[in-house]
């Protein structure tokens, strides 16, 4: 984990997930993931889109030409505890295609305009990942 990472998610548990400098006011989350070859858990912050009980996280990795390591931990184990506000639960990740996933990116795009840059830069697709509260 990069040192920046390590500064925002501890900014992020001491204030109730607010945060300042370039996330201040964005939606963010805390995505703990299990390490696809590891076995350990790894947190990552990213921001997100509300989609009704439904958290959206896009694997843009900043618009690299690959995927980032949440992406592949949650493929190969889809399910993660996410933080929101103040707030812990378990949730199931699903990969979304086709229509749904080109909304959802317009969505975060009108939400974030550095989206657009990320698809961009990049040559592959970015995915979209739907991450769904256990129970719902």
């Amino acid at each position: 984990m990069t040192d920046f990472n390590q500064q925002v998610i501890t900014e992020f548990r001491a204030n109730e997930g607010r945060v300042g400098g370039m996330f201040e006011g964005a939606p963010l989350l805390l995505l703990t993931t299990t390490g696809a070859k590891s076995g350990k858990q790894s947190t990552t912050p990213l921001m997100y889109l509300p989609d009704g009980d439904r958290h959206v996280v896009i694997a843009s990795a900043g618009g690299a030409d690959k995927h980032p390591a949440w992406y592949h931990n949650l493929r190969a184990t889809p399910k993660a505890t996410i933080e929101v506000g103040a707030d812990t639960f378990e949730a199931s990740a699903v990969a979304v295609e086709g229509e749904e996933r080109d909304r959802l990116y317009a969505r975060m795009v009108a939400q974030a305009p550095q989206f657009a840059e990320y698809e961009a830069k990049t040559t592959r697709r970015i995915p979209v990942v739907v991450l769904v509260p256990a129970g719902s």
